[in-house]
């Protein structure tokens, strides 16, 4: 027998391929030292409550909380950071459950800020501001603030929530650890017979089997295990929403949508009309099914068929300094300064490439103000790998651009706007790879992971949050939902959705279960419309050259300084309109069209 394949621990990485979290801190010792800093002085800031009566001292709160605050995020980056490079490392999980249960107290040191501020009468709180030359900086802070004024509660109120906050997260966390750690999934058939057991990690690689019987199998048994569980995932979910709703009628909210919303000024009507204009667009969603049919030459198509290849083109191996070349290749349109970032960021060790024994799955951007981006990989060679680098590229340098232009209290971005910059990185790199394309099985694959990435980022995550809207309005009228109304509204969702060529099996019936976004209330729909925002943007770049990619570089200086609806309108992206989800729509058809001509 040959060698079995193992993974590779982390002292067996190349260090040229990690991630430079020394450059946070050096040690355990350095973290430490900071941390008993921050534990002495940040309590601190409790002295300033029932003191913020004018200018002079509102700033120096201010300037103490941003100081403790970004101590408490770069502490919260090591501790995290070190975890997620090997979660089996006690050392680490100690430092990261340290830094978790310090901030839920640190939170209630400042909890007392918001309600205070707005206690002051509004004119008296204005001309504070108006007054104060150090407070001019703050402006949109406080607009923003005020703009909310009717749904923020009394300081005691305010404490107690944030205190409450860790108790809240429960239905998530219990929904998380039931599938995370206690689920046991059969043993199937793979392609050559082989016995196989079943996890939620080699379940997206059966799903794409050329063998029908292995995907069915893997289907059957996968929401078959979820269905035994469906009503402790059902209850769970029941009290996630319920606490989503409790919340909005805490804070004075007409609904959970609108508490989700109105905070970044986004109407509920920005979310019901992206809803609506999918709806309207089904009939494209229609095509592609019958369409897919036809490529996989099936009699009839089931839900486990949809994440089969079209083509059995298989992309060569690519090594991760060619994967560098050939995104750079793709976000080209974007300028020499923005590729000089990019070099940047990958020699200063921005990234941290390979899949090690114990590291955190997936792929993600993170950092804070006073820490480089950094990107998590699990790089296997393929060109999916290539398409996670070029996204998640783009989310760590929009993190780039708005910590270096934006002051600290506007670096974050907000969460409307989280998926644009990544997405636009990735709808050039595959435009870029399309256009170059010769052989036809190439185009053919490539072509169709587009269409891919509109339905289950657009079409999908839309029917997702048409789930959660039903589902909220539902409790909201105060009408029971069990986890057979659950399944009820999923199925009649999957039917209107794929269309009647589609067999929609029972078994998808209790997917809901298996969407963890649905306990981060009306998270989904951002994916669609950052997705048709992004669409905008590359479309724009491709057209219109250089004028389009200073409008592009200035919504990435942005940061969150202004509301993220009126930070894309400047840009040029207009989602007060169903446009964009339109032009999506639009270029989701023209694929369609090159999908037919090639076949």
């Amino acid at each position: 027998m040959g060698e079995v394949k193992r993974q590779k621990l982390r002292e067996e990485i190349d260090e040229k391929y990690k991630w430079k979290v020394d450059k946070i801190y050096e040690s355990v010792e350095a973290f430490e030292k900071d941390f008993e800093i921050l534990k002495a002085e940040a309590p601190k800031l409790k002295e300033y409550q029932g003191k913020l009566k004018d200018g002079k001292t509102i700033y120096e709160f201010l300037k103490a909380s941003e100081k403790y605050s970004r101590l408490a995020e770069k502490l919260l980056m090591f501790a995290y950071l070190r975890c997620y490079e090997d979660t089996s490392n006690s050392k680490y999980q100690a430092l990261k459950t340290k830094v978790d249960i310090y901030l839920a107290e640190f939170g209630s040191y400042i909890a007392f800020f918001e309600p205070e501020i707005l206690a002051l009468p509004t004119e008296e709180l204005k001309n504070i501001i108006k007054n104060t030359e150090e407070l001019k900086e703050f402006n949109f802070m406080f607009d923003t603030l005020l703009s909310q004024k009717e749904h923020v509660l009394s300081k005691e109120i305010e404490e107690v929530l944030a205190l409450a906050s860790d108790s809240m997260q429960a239905p998530d966390n219990i929904r998380s650890m039931l599938a995370n750690a206690d689920m046991r999934f059969s043993i199937i058939k793979g392609e050559n017979g082989e016995e196989i057991q079943l996890t939620e990690e080699n379940y997206s690689s059966l799903i794409k089997s050329k063998d029908k019987s292995v995907r069915e199998a893997a289907f059957k048994a996968l929401f078959g295990e979820y269905k035994k569980l469906e009503n402790t995932f059902g209850t769970a979910l029941i009290s996630s929403i319920k606490n989503f709703i409790f919340n909005a009628k805490v804070r004075h909210y007409k609904s959970a949508l609108e508490a989700s919303l109105k905070p970044n000024n986004i109407p509920t009507e920005v979310y019901k009309s992206a809803v609506k204009t999918i709806n309207d667009n089904l009939g494209l969603l229609h095509r592609y099914v019958k369409l897919k049919k036809k490529l996989l030459n099936l009699d009839e198509i089931h839900m486990y068929d949809l994440y089969v290849p079209v083509t059995d083109y298989k992309s060569e191996e690519i090594q991760f300094e060619d994967a560098v070349e050939i995104v750079k290749d793709g976000l080209n349109p974007l300028g020499k300064e923005y590729l000089n970032i990019f070099d940047d960021g990958v020699k200063a060790g921005w990234i941290d490439v390979f899949e090690n024994k114990g590291k955190r799955g997936g792929a993600f951007s993170w950092g804070s103000y006073d820490t480089m981006p950094y990107v998590l990989l699990n790089y296997n060679y393929e060109l999916n790998d290539v398409s996670t680098l070029a996204h998640e590229m783009g989310h760590s340098i929009h993190s780039y651009y708005s910590r270096k232009e934006q002051p600290y209290q506007y670096h974050n971005y907000s969460l409307f706007l989280a998926e644009v910059a990544s997405t636009t990185n990735e709808i050039l790199l595959i435009n870029h790879l399309i256009n170059k394309a010769e052989d036809r099985e190439r185009k053919l694959y490539l072509v169709n992971q587009q269409l891919e990435q509109i339905r289950t980022t657009v079409f999908r995550q839309l029917m997702f949050a048409e789930f959660e809207l039903v589902s909220h309005e539902e409790l909201e009228k105060g009408n029971a939902l069990t986890p057979e109304d659950f399944n009820k509204i999923w199925h009649d969702l999957n039917v209107k959705y794929f269309g009647e060529e589609m067999v929609v099996d029972e078994e998808i019936d209790i997917e809901w279960a298996r969407i963890p976004h649905f306990f981060s209330d009306f998270y989904v729909y951002q994916y669609a419309t950052g997705y048709s925002a992004a669409n905008a943007f590359a479309n724009n770049i491709l057209e219109n050259g250089e004028a389009a990619v200073e409008k592009y570089k200035g919504f990435l200086k942005a940061g969150s300084s202004d509301y993220p609806i009126k930070v894309l309108q400047k840009a040029g992206v207009d989602m007060l309109t169903p446009e964009p989800v339109e032009a999506t729509m639009k270029t989701f058809e023209s694929l369609l069209a090159i999908l037919e001509e090639i076949i």
